[in-house]
């Protein structure tokens, strides 16, 4: 590793944008390549993205909210996360309005006409100082464009990808998914349609999820330098389960959510199977992630009510719209299923918004707005949304077992009764609910769960003994790590990060004004 990425004496760090010529093009999984490949070299390097998008948030030591993709890059940077990594958060409520979280606090609604018009200007000095403090204290920061930065309608206002890099004068280097199919014409489209003063910060291509013989690849990655003046840094191949969290829980596919784990047989004689209701706004989807990577656990997202028959265990997730996702259950039949369950004495979980839909009440006359509302009635529990968003850390012991997990949510909830606590929530008969998330991360709590849902559900489903989530994260965040570092021109990226924007790079017309 060459020495002059060490930052001494406050010097500022290097830097490198990660942008894509779509959403989803794999710029979140490249960066927290970058980082872990980084961070294997010594170098101590951290994520950054200005702006996201995104119903899957985390909670960092120091109480902010954050994107999860951004905690996980941080994990594979090897550094706690903190708000300076995403100075920026909107979390959509509805398809024309989303929250704003600034430096890990909401500061409000905003259309999308609304924050596009002026907001998002505002915040670009917040942005860059963030972006400077994290280079003042990094030999390296890998930052995440948005969408792609050839939005040309949004170019003015732009301070996620060639606004930021503009401003950090940091070179760029454009991710495109070939599984999709027309990479070539992504790359050179998205080159051409930016200016002549972004396109000198364009330093290069990395493909993304290719599939057989590179050598096939390789004419058509000689004629697009020609025609741009580019090269291409690397042929990443599509692997298979890399088990990131998702960004933006409004454009997952619904029945192809749950990351991939790897293939193991179930423990005990049975396999238990978890269906959760996919619910409008769904966020925090993550939650399952833990359950899906228990050998024997079967995790499908369900919306029809049919599908619930031969679940053991339902679970309401998160959502950012609870009364809306109470309605969507109530017209797709979905609530009396779950009534049913509970009545049968067949085990259902909420979490966070689920928890609230469980309830006997809601009072909402900040999320929905909607007043006094009807819950489920399956939980002794009322809730009133708050103003003000409680973000926490906690941590405790439940079923005999530590647990850690972290909260975010508008709603406070009134326990009234039940058959024991559970997570500052409760029980009652086989229906359980909490605001905690990443709960199930806890690897001694998962399993006395799961034994007690199994017991419940009639299985013979037995936890293994030995799956550790924490273990297993590591691994996949390692297997970013190698995409890079087997795959990747190593040694071209990190003289961008050292170096800056190289001279020279051409102009390839038309570009934009």
């Amino acid at each position: 590793m060459n020495g002059r990425l060490k930052a001494a004496g406050g010097a500022v760090g290097g830097g490198l944008l990660v942008a894509g010529t779509t959403s989803d093009a794999g710029k979140s999984v490249v960066t927290a390549g970058i980082c872990r490949w980084l961070a294997r070299q010594g170098v101590r390097v951290a994520p950054f993205k200005a702006q996201n998008m995104s119903l899957n948030s985390f909670v960092t030591r120091e109480g902010a909210e954050i994107g999860r993709a951004q905690a996980m890059q941080a994990a594979a940077a090897r550094v706690e996360p903190t708000a300076l990594m995403n100075p920026v958060l909107l979390k959509p409520g509805s398809d024309r309005s989303s929250q704003v979280v600034l430096l890990g606090k909401p500061v409000g609604e905003l259309s999308a006409r609304g924050y596009h018009a002026g907001r998002q200007e505002q915040l670009l000095g917040t942005v860059t100082d963030c972006l400077a403090e994290l280079r003042r204290t990094h030999d390296a920061v890998i930052c995440e464009g948005a969408g792609s930065p050839a939005e040309i309608n949004l170019r003015r206002t732009d301070i996620v990808n060639m606004g930021l890099a503009r401003v950090a004068r940091i070179p760029v280097v454009v991710v495109g998914d070939i599984d999709r199919g027309g990479v070539f014409a992504s790359f050179f489209g998205t080159t051409a349609l930016l200016s002549k003063e972004d396109q000198a910060l364009v330093a290069g291509y990395l493909v993304n999820k290719f599939r057989g013989d590179v050598t096939l690849l390789e004419p058509g990655l000689a004629m697009l330098r020609g025609l741009t003046g580019r090269q291409t840094l690397g042929v990443l191949p599509f692997a298979h389960g890399l088990g990131i969290d998702e960004e933006d829980g409004l454009r997952v596919s619904l029945r192809g959510a749950v990351r991939e784990s790897v293939v193991a047989p179930p423990h005990g004689a049975e396999v238990l199977r978890v269906a959760v209701c996919a619910v409008p706004l769904m966020s925090n989807f993550t939650d399952v992630d833990a359950l899906a990577a228990e050998p024997g656990v079967v995790v499908r997202f369900v919306d029809r009510a049919e599908e619930l028959a031969d679940a053991d265990l339902v679970v309401l997730p998160g959502t950012r719209g609870t009364v809306r996702a109470l309605e969507w259950l109530r017209a797709r039949g979905l609530a009396d299923a779950i009534a049913r369950r509970a009545a049968e004495g067949r085990p259902v979980l909420g979490i966070c918004g689920g928890f609230q839909m469980l309830g006997e009440l809601i009072e909402d006359e900040v999320e929905s707005k909607a007043g006094t509302v009807e819950g489920l009635g399956l939980l002794p529990v009322r809730v009133r949304f708050a103003a003000e968003k409680t973000l926490a850390r906690p941590a405790g012991t439940a079923l005999g077992e530590p647990v850690e997990g972290y909260e975010i949510h508008h709603g406070v909830a009134e326990v009234t009764g039940g058959d024991e606590e559970f997570l500052d929530g409760c029980r009652a008969g086989s229906v359980w609910g909490t605001h905690w998330h990443g709960s199930l991360e806890s690897d001694g709590f998962r399993r006395a769960l799961l034994r007690r849902i199994a017991a419940d559900a009639g299985r013979a489903f037995v936890p293994a003994p030995d799956t550790c989530f924490a273990a297993l994260r590591e691994e996949q965040l390692d297997r970013l790590g190698d995409l890079i570092e087997e795959h990747a021109d190593t040694a071209a990226l990190l003289r961008l990060i050292e170096e800056g924007v190289p001279d020279g790079l051409p102009f390839v017309p038309p570009g934009t004004p």
